[in-house]
């Protein structure tokens, strides 16, 4: 009996602690942060809006429905961002120092333990070398989610995206995931997005907005003009759209801003326009990645922007929402 015993304890903690096949689970500790939350969103989708995860004594856990693989992204207090790659039935943990959450551990999946240790070999290398490595990185695993979410990281939505290597990589990336949506809609994409190049022209277009008001051109000719790309469940291109709100109130007609919404329901987002009483168009027809404004303004991704002078040339571009803030305070001092 005393050797069955141990047997059945260990069999009831591998059962208490399994994750079901049709839900995913996030765990961890951060040690010198007793109590806070932090927050998640889906980068593809997959789950709507962003999810509060309260931490207690250090502790945290998390758990979703998940029917297929999904990319998390896990914001921290510091508002610094790390991606989770989330699977059916599986538990990842997060472990690391709340003083240094560069460089926490995410264990559980093979994915989540490559981009840990990528991640730490970044963080020895000089700016310049950077995307140097991800790039290699992203050819030896082309098949990989973590490759999909640095081509986003790195190469689109940086301020001086290099959209010519993005086209490269997700070619190469199509070969072996054929089906991977993400993809789909960069390559249709990705050869629109030359118009949203610095120092380029905005070109014409036209458009409704969710109150059914033409949209175009002409409504981007105030001083300092931003175009921005948002989803509800985003939470950086949310932080935007707020501080967008209260810059719009500080310049009033010197500053011009529109918007594009990328949730699946044009309702809904009229719903959040007109609670949060935004005074400016915002874009919504419900087809998410396939809105045909984005390739024709050039911006893929949400968070995206494109600030724009008088003249209408692109002047900044997929700036953080405390850098687009400073950018549009100092040019209109």
């Amino acid at each position: 009996m005393a050797t069955v015993l141990p047997f059945y304890l260990f069999t009831f903690l591998l059962v208490a602690c399994s994750v079901d096949s049709d839900k995913f689970r996030l765990q961890g500790r951060l040690r010198n942060m007793n109590q806070g939350e932090f927050w998640v969103y889906s980068m593809d989708g997959s789950t709507e809006g962003i999810d509060t995860i309260p931490v207690r004594e250090g502790r945290f856990s998390y758990e979703i429905p998940l029917r297929s693989p999904s990319t998390l992204v896990v914001i921290f207090p510091n508002y610094s961002e790390q991606p989770v790659f989330a699977e059916p039935g599986i538990e990842v943990d997060i472990k690391g120092d709340a003083s240094h959450l560069r460089e926490i551990a995410i264990n559980g999946t093979d994915n989540n333990e490559e981009m840990t240790k990528l991640r730490m070999e970044l963080g020895k290398l000089m700016p310049p070398e950077v995307p140097k490595r991800v790039e290699q990185f992203i050819k030896d695993n082309p098949g990989s989610p973590v490759s999909v979410y640095l081509v986003q990281r790195y190469f689109l939505t940086e301020s001086n995206a290099n959209y010519k290597k993005a086209q490269e990589l997700v070619e190469l990336m199509s070969i072996e995931q054929p089906d991977n949506g993400q993809i789909i809609k960069w390559k249709k994409t990705l050869k629109g997005l030359r118009n949203g190049m610095l120092n380029s022209k905005l070109p014409a277009f036209s458009a409704k907005d969710v109150k059914g008001r033409s949209v175009s051109l002409d409504d981007l000719k105030k001083q300092l003009n931003v175009v921005t790309v948002w989803a509800s469940w985003n939470y950086q291109s949310s932080d935007i759209q707020r501080r967008l709100q209260k810059l719009k109130k500080d310049y009033g007609d010197k500053l011009g801003v529109l918007s594009v919404c990328l949730d699946g329901r044009p309702a809904d987002c009229k719903r959040l326009v007109e609670r949060d009483s935004l005074p400016w168009k915002t874009v919504c027809d419900g087809r998410m990645w396939d809105t045909p404004l984005l390739a024709k303004l050039g911006v893929a991704d949400v968070p995206s922007n494109l600030i724009i002078d008088s003249k209408g040339t692109i002047v900044a571009r997929d700036l953080n929402p405390t850098k687009l803030e400073e950018e549009i305070k100092n040019r209109l001092k």
